[in-house]
C-alpha cells in the first residue's frame, strides 16, 4: 500500500548531497526532483549538487563517479521513472539500475537512496511523482538526510 510522506524535522548544515535526475519521463521526474530539492533546503543542506543525465540506465555510471570523486559526499540520491510497456525492456533497465546502485552504496560506503521507480502505468507514475503527499522525490531527500544522520553517528 502506498504510504503518505510524513513531514520531518531533520536539519543538517554541513556535506554535500547530490541527486542524480533522468530527463526521460522528465514531466514526472522534474517534480520529484523539485521535490527533493525543496525537502533539502527545508533541512538547510549546505550544498546540492544536482546532475541531469539522459535516462535511468545512465544514472549509475555517474553516481558511482561522485561516490569517487565528490569530497564530503553525505548521499546520492537517485531520481527517475521507468515505464513498462509490451517489451521486458523497461524490467531489464529496471533491474540492471537497482543492482549497480546497490553495488556504489556498499563498495562506496555511501548512502545511494534508489527512487528510479519502474511503474506499470501513467497512473501509478502520477500519484507517486505529481501528488505532493505521495511524492518519491520528498520521500528520498528524508531517507538520504536520516542516513547522512545514521552516518555522522557511526565510528570511522
Amino acid at each position: 500500500m502506498l504510504r503518505k510522506n510524513l513531514e520531518t524535522k531533520a536539519r543538517t548544515g554541513s556535506g554535500t548531497f547530490a541527486i542524480v535526475a533522468s530527463r526521460y519521463n522528465a514531466r514526472y521526474v522534474d517534480v520529484m526532483l523539485r521535490a527533493a530539492k525543496e525537502e533539502l533546503w527545508r533541512a538547510e543542506v549546505s550544498r546540492i549538487q544536482i546532475l541531469r543525465v539522459p535516462g535511468a540506465y545512465e544514472i549509475p555510471v555517474v553516481a558511482k563517479r561522485l561516490a569517487r570523486t565528490l569530497p564530503d559526499l553525505s548521499a546520492i540520491i537517485c531520481l527517475g521513472v521507468i515505464l513498462r510497456g509490451e517489451t521486458v525492456h523497461a524490467s531489464q533497465i529496471g533491474d540492471n539500475v537497482s543492482r549497480a546502485l546497490m553495488e556504489i552504496q556498499l563498495a562506496h560506503e555511501i548512502p545511494v537512496i534508489h527512487e528510479v521507480l519502474l511503474l506499470e502505468n501513467e497512473t501509478q507514475a502520477q500519484l507517486r511523482c505529481l501528488d505532493p503527499g505521495h511524492n518519491r522525490g520528498t520521500e528520498a531527500a528524508q531517507t538520504a538526510l536520516a542516513m547522512a544522520d545514521v552516518f555522522k553517528k557511526m565510528p570511522g
